[in-house]
């Protein structure tokens, strides 16, 4: 099953001769549960095609469908309620709400709909990314790894279609980013979670089914590991 298709995602910036075309043309299909790594250089397209995935940005041309969605006929509203519900997101550096506990933290898109947690699920969540000792502590009292996790978790809470993680071992150590990278391939083997992975290194993307290669806005390779 297709939880993912772009179709000629063309993104250009500017205008006249100022003008940057960012992604030429991408066609891309990712299915339901494969794990799967973007890399590519600083300046690739990497980063212009996470915010288009995410609907925080629009193509140019071309369409992104997402769990039988059209990103292109949702408006701005529609688009941030449909990222909070079917699109998780996990960044470098965490977003978490600092005055929150991690608790809180990971239910926070529930919370902003009103809707209570599975609790079987939620305790699955947390367990496997080893954070259950850790909901009633502020994210400051939690190292760059616990937090991280914590950011996983809010992440996964909604049951996301897709879940994009921009380069989610960026700001971590050695052994952290070993422990994050485990922590996704269990969210993917154990929930069943479709991850797109970006990343510029390489050893992180490894550990994805299928590795995807970007250079000038355009696929270079796409190569399934097993």
């Amino acid at each position: 099953m297709e939880i993912l298709k772009c179709k000629g995602v063309r993104k250009v910036y500017g205008s006249g001769n100022s003008q940057v075309t960012a992604l030429h043309g991408i066609d891309l299909t990712v299915r339901k549960g494969e794990f799967t790594a973007i890399v590519g250089s600083s300046g690739s397209g990497k980063s212009t095609l996470l915010h288009i995935l995410g609907s925080v940005d629009r193509p140019t041309e071309g369409t992104v469908t997402i769990d039988g969605t059209d990103l292109s006929k949702l408006t701005p509203a529609q688009a941030a309620i449909f990222r909070r519900r079917k699109v998780g997101l996990v960044y470098q550096f965490y977003n978490l709400i600092p005055t929150l506990t991690v608790r809180k933290n990971i239910l926070m898109p529930l919370t902003l709909d009103k809707k209570k947690p599975d609790q079987e699920y939620f305790d699955q969540i947390v367990s496997s990314l080893g954070i259950s000792d850790k909901l009633e502590a502020l994210p400051n009292q939690l190292s760059g790894g616990q937090q991280q996790r914590a950011a996983i978790a809010r992440s996964l809470i909604y049951r996301p279609a897709l879940l994009l993680a921009d380069e989610p071992t960026g700001n971590l150590d050695q052994k952290n980013s070993r422990e994050i990278m485990d922590m996704l391939k269990i969210s993917n083997r154990s929930l069943e979670q479709t991850i797109i992975l970006i990343t510029h290194d390489e050893k992180a993307a490894l550990d994805a089914h299928r590795i995807i290669t970007l250079e000038d806005g355009q696929i270079i390779s796409d190569e399934y590991r097993r």
